[in-house]
């Protein structure tokens, strides 16, 4: 058996029986394009899981940001917008020296005092309640959940129910004033009353969402710090100022950043906040901030070329801020 089976395998049919493997050549071939395809694979694939992302930015973000750079340099009005005049930097210059440049720069100073008003409250009362909560409490899940309550609130609400507390009528601010003699205030009438309820209203929408910023940095500092405060007799207001706040510093600066940045775009409340009166801003612009200012140069007196010049103005701003802080976070690595 042995034997015939050997004949059969070394006649004539072993070839059908036995086919040969792919020539060399073509192997060869085969492989080296494999090895193309995989290293087109690992080199395209990350930029084509985010290409999503550039091309949303781009239709979304850079265009607008590009076109509306290029209005900027014209004089083109709302409703007519493909009729645009060159002027060059005319709108930049009548907003710093032109006859617009009283309310710009009122409207600038208003948004830096509104954004001190509400920025500095805001963050220490939400560096405050969050040591709070860094401590072992009852019910701290409910505290926590109802510290983001405010945040959650849209702008439109809460500016609405503010303007109700605030008003010179039957509000409960004037109620509470009247509790010690204090006589009703004009509270939308006047500069600094008008800006401390705007800044009030601010500061209740974003003290939680920076509470928890905060509770999230404290959770992350190692016990051992406060273990060896305690050993050493550190109260806990001093375990507080020199174990907390220092490890707080890079946490402190992004939040006083980040409200910085959102200062210096305040909008909805200002605007809403007048309006009972029909006054965005006030009736005297004592609260009108530039995002005020851009909307009512672009949307009411149709102004599209000098609405854009402000919004660069803006963009320029942020793009300090942004520098300042870097400038700031990289003493602080520096120093540590």
């Amino acid at each position: 058996m042995a034997t015939s089976t050997s004949a059969r395998g070394s006649g004539p049919d072993s070839a059908t029986a036995d086919p040969p493997g792919p020539a060399p050549a073509a192997d060869l071939r085969r492989q080296a394009l494999r090895s193309r395809l995989y290293r087109w694979d690992t080199k395209a694939s990350p930029y084509a899981f985010v290409a999503p992302f550039f091309l949303v930015f781009a239709v979304f973000g850079l265009f607008p940001l590009l076109y509306t750079g290029w209005l900027s340099l014209h004089r083109v009005s709302l409703y007519n917008v493909d009729r645009a005049e060159w002027v060059g930097l005319d709108n930049y210059t009548d907003l710093f020296t032109g006859p617009a440049s009283h309310f710009f720069w009122n409207a600038l100073g208003n948004t830096v005092t509104l954004g001190v008003l509400s920025t500095v409250p805001q963050l220490m009362t939400a560096l405050g309640l969050a040591h709070l909560l860094n401590y072992r409490l009852r019910a701290s899940a409910f505290f926590r959940t109802a510290l983001l309550a405010p945040y959650a609130t849209s702008v439109a609400a809460a500016t609405l129910v503010f303007a109700l507390i605030f008003s010179p009528e039957s509000g409960m601010a004037n109620w509470f004033l009247g509790l010690f003699g204090i006589d009703p205030v004009a509270w939308e009438a006047g500069d600094w009353t008008s800006q401390f309820a705007v800044s009030t209203i601010v500061t209740w929408r974003w003290t939680g969402y920076n509470a928890l910023i905060y509770l999230a940095a404290m959770q992350a500092v190692p016990g051992e710090l406060y273990e060896a405060a305690a050993i050493d007799g550190a109260s806990r207001w001093r375990q507080f100022r020199h174990v907390t706040v220092p490890a707080l510093r890079p946490t402190v600066l992004f939040t006083a950043v980040v409200s910085t940045i959102g200062a210096t775009q305040l909008f909805g409340e200002p605007f809403l906040f007048g309006g009972q009166s029909g006054h965005q801003g006030g009736a005297a612009h004592q609260y009108e901030t530039l995002g005020v200012f851009m909307y009512d140069q672009g949307f009411r007196n149709s102004l599209l070329g000098r609405a854009s010049a402000v919004a660069w103005t803006m963009f320029a701003l942020l793009l300090l801020i942004g520098l300042v802080n870097a400038l700031i976070a990289r003493r602080l690595r520096t120093s540590q």
